[in-house]
């Protein structure tokens, strides 16, 4: 079995942001697998919907605890899922190591500073999962004075604008090629 994971905030007040293109990205793998539709699980504090590749099981979830206690959910999943491994499981997330329309699909190696990812690693006790980072750092704004940088935690929590949306559409098609290939291949 394996476990694809989107990471991001619940709730219409955080729809579409930067933090959020981890649930982004397992709605959009829902549509390629052709899922069945997203159910709730409000023990486990997740939405969860199943598909098979090559005959093997796997589970999509996004979390509806917020970003920093996405740990939680995953914790529930492996406890209902006993005979899940750790190197099955693969988690979307938002990026600011990484440029906005670049991505990096790696085991065991995340960004340097990420809430929802801090919680799985205290939740587990490792880092050895498969990181699907996608790059949304864009911010430094110029102006006439100097360059001027927008925190990240205020940074994460903005909607993308029409042309970062532009920019997104393509890499998420090349995330899910590569993460589909990878869903094949690591059996």
């Amino acid at each position: 079995m394996k476990l694809v994971v989107g990471l991001g905030n619940p709730g219409k007040r955080y729809e579409g942001t930067r933090h959020n293109v981890g649930f982004l990205g397992v709605d959009l793998l829902a549509e390629r697998l052709h899922c069945d539709p997203w159910k709730e699980s409000r023990h486990g504090k997740l939405f969860f919907a199943w598909s098979e590749v090559d005959g093997e099981r796997v589970e999509l979830i996004k979390p509806f605890t917020f970003m920093n206690a996405s740990g939680v959910a995953l914790a529930y999943a492996f406890q209902k899922n006993q005979n899940l491994r750790l190197d099955n499981l693969f988690v979307v997330h938002d990026d600011l190591d990484i440029l906005l329309g670049k991505y990096k699909i790696q085991f065991g190696k995340g960004p340097r500073q990420h809430n929802g990812l801090h919680s799985i690693y205290e939740r587990f006790g490792s880092k050895q999962f498969w990181h699907v980072r996608v790059g949304i750092e864009n911010r430094i704004k110029n102006s006439k004075y100097r360059r001027q940088k927008i925190s990240g935690e205020e940074y994460v929590l903005q909607r993308f604008p029409d042309e970062e949306r532009v920019v997104l559409e393509p890499v998420m098609k090349n995330v899910l090629d590569e993460l589909i290939l990878r869903l094949h291949k690591s059996q």
